[in-house]
């Protein structure tokens, strides 16, 4: 089956660059969607994974030296708001491989959820798709603490001090409940979801999903929310000292698992990619360190 991606750019609604449409390996609906708390007039958020042109991964098979001369930029995420197909409005993201990759060892918490969610929200998935949605637990650190907290304050924060759009939907929302509903069932979302991380290695992200519709309905005061993430918030402060997850990424096996994405894709990489064992970098090392040491001492 096609990609959305492309049916709708066969359908004259967007104009992708090339490789987008014809490399894109993994599409999934995020947001409300995926957390099972959407409504009728919710969008379909979707967040996709393509394959850039091998010279725009290694630039170096163009002839392109790393900080010399003009910098050939590099692609990053294709986006598209608002595209509205029928009865449908979609909002497109579409990052390159490398880009994803890098989100998701960071633990952007956005990027993390595209991961892993339900199979109905998979919209489109190559075997490279499954490669990585295979190995998805790779990304989940003990760093994901720290950013899942961080969006989960900043949604805190905004859920009564951000002024919305006139007439939008989020000023609709704070009219009738006198604060943001969708960002206070994002604060209570994000808390679970680290949690998950922490104490299973994994995400169920529709686990919550009752509560989280009684939070978007307005029947949870907004001194509940507050309490709910200070509390939450102490309990997991613990959680993260006792978790057993590793506390940053394995950035070798993830780093192996993206140039098996690559070669699944482009064919042999052997002569783009030389790995340097161990060893040989333990030895340039050693040397550096030796050399400044006698430099100090001359």
């Amino acid at each position: 089956m096609s990609s959305i991606v492309e049916q709708l750019t066969q359908r004259g609604l967007i104009r992708p660059p090339a490789f987008v449409i014809s490399n894109t390996v993994y599409e999934t609906i995020t947001g409300s969607y995926s957390y099972g708390v959407s409504t009728d007039t919710s969008d379909f958020d979707t967040v996709g994974v393509c394959i850039p042109y091998k010279d725009m991964i290694f630039p170096h098979l163009r002839g392109e030296i790393a900080g010399f001369g003009k910098q050939i930029q590099r692609f990053d995420v294709y986006e598209h708001h608002h595209v509205k197909d029928g009865d449908l409005e979609y909002d497109l993201n579409i990052y390159s491989i490398v880009r994803f990759f890098h989100l998701c060892m960071d633990c952007n918490p956005n990027m993390v959820d595209t991961l892993f969610t339900a199979t109905d929200c998979v919209l489109h998935c190559t075997k490279i798709g499954h490669m990585v949605r295979d190995n998805r637990r790779l990304f989940l650190t003990k760093k994901a603490w720290h950013t899942f907290k961080g969006y989960a304050y900043s949604q805190l924060h905004e859920m009564d001090s951000r002024k919305p759009e006139p007439g939008s939907k989020r000023e609709k929302i704070r009219e009738r409940y006198g604060y943001d509903v969708k960002f206070a069932y994002n604060v209570v979302r994000l808390m679970d979801e680290v949690e998950q991380i922490l104490v299973d290695g994994d995400i169920d992200l529709r686990r919550n999903r009752e509560q989280l519709k009684s939070i978007r309905r307005g029947e949870v005061p907004q001194e509940d929310i507050r309490r709910m993430y200070a509390e939450k918030e102490r309990d997991l402060e613990k959680l993260y000292h006792s978790s057993k997850l590793p506390y940053g990424p394995d950035e070798a096996k993830i780093k192996q698992l993206l140039i098996d994405c690559l070669e699944e894709h482009y064919g042999d990489l052997s002569s783009c990619v030389v790995n340097v064992d161990a060893a040989t970098t333990a030895l340039r090392d050693i040397a550096d360190v030796i050399h400044k040491h006698e430099r100090l001492v001359a």
